[in-house]
């Protein structure tokens, strides 16, 4: 697991705090209305990190149940949403017994890195998801979308502050991965900054690798953009 999921995790708010998400939750809640939400829905959300969108989210959704792997990013999460049910769970594994009105995977399924992973969380989504009910999957990117890019980013907080470099790149374009290199300038109180670096190895599918996963696991999906210029999948259960 990347340390900024396990050892790192209580940095997370000062990397990407929750008021970052604000416009992009709104354009996720848009999509959603407009697929036919019934009263008061239920959203389970797989892969919740931080639990940034569902902070927005819950104002749409008065039942939210959060799942991640990291018990420690659960920890984030419970922070910022102690209104929401929190579980710990695989989204390749989790099977809670109960079905949503909506399934939410934000950038969380990049980390799926193999067809059969992409699947297995693919049907995760679709086993929660109720009949006539929607998933929303949010890769980061799609093979014909990726693109080589730098960024920076970190914010000061009580008592401590972070900067970090980001750096996405593709060292073999014949595979379903590309990596994002993180180096972490952390500094506590009076004490000298220290460094720390995070790789992470995320999944890279086709469009159309994507398209034929979601229809063999049964959703019927159609793709939006937003103005990250990023593919969306809106993928609803059928009734039947």
């Amino acid at each position: 697991m990347p340390k900024l999921y396990h050892e790192l995790a209580s940095w997370w708010p000062l990397l990407s705090p929750p008021e970052d998400y604000r416009d992009e939750a709104e354009f996720f809640r848009r999509v959603l209305s407009e697929t036919g939400l019934p009263p008061s829905p239920t959203l389970l959300e797989l892969g919740c990190g931080g639990g940034s969108n569902a902070f927005h989210l819950k104002k749409t959704f008065p039942h939210v149940t959060l799942t991640d792997i990291s018990p420690q990013m659960l920890e984030v999460s419970r922070g910022l949403n102690p209104d929401c049910e929190h579980l710990e769970a695989d989204m390749r594994t989790a099977r809670l017994g109960r079905v949503f009105d909506v399934v939410f995977i934000h950038d969380a399924i990049e980390y799926m890195t193999t067809p059969e992973d992409l699947r297995r969380a693919m049907e995760t989504a679709f086993i929660h998801c109720k009949p006539g009910g929607v998933a929303l999957f949010v890769p980061d990117y799609v093979r014909e979308t990726f693109k080589p890019s730098t960024d920076h980013e970190g914010e000061d907080g009580d008592n401590r502050a972070l900067r970090c470099l980001e750096w996405s790149y593709d060292p073999d374009d014949t595979d379903t991965t590309y990596t994002t290199d993180y180096v972490y300038l952390l500094r506590e109180g009076d004490r000298p900054a220290r460094v720390e670096h995070d790789r992470h190895v995320c999944g890279l599918f086709p469009r159309a690798e994507w398209l034929r996963l979601l229809r063999e696991t049964g959703f019927q999906t159609e793709i939006v953009h937003d103005n990250y210029e990023r593919d969306l999948f809106v993928s609803r259960r059928p009734n039947v």
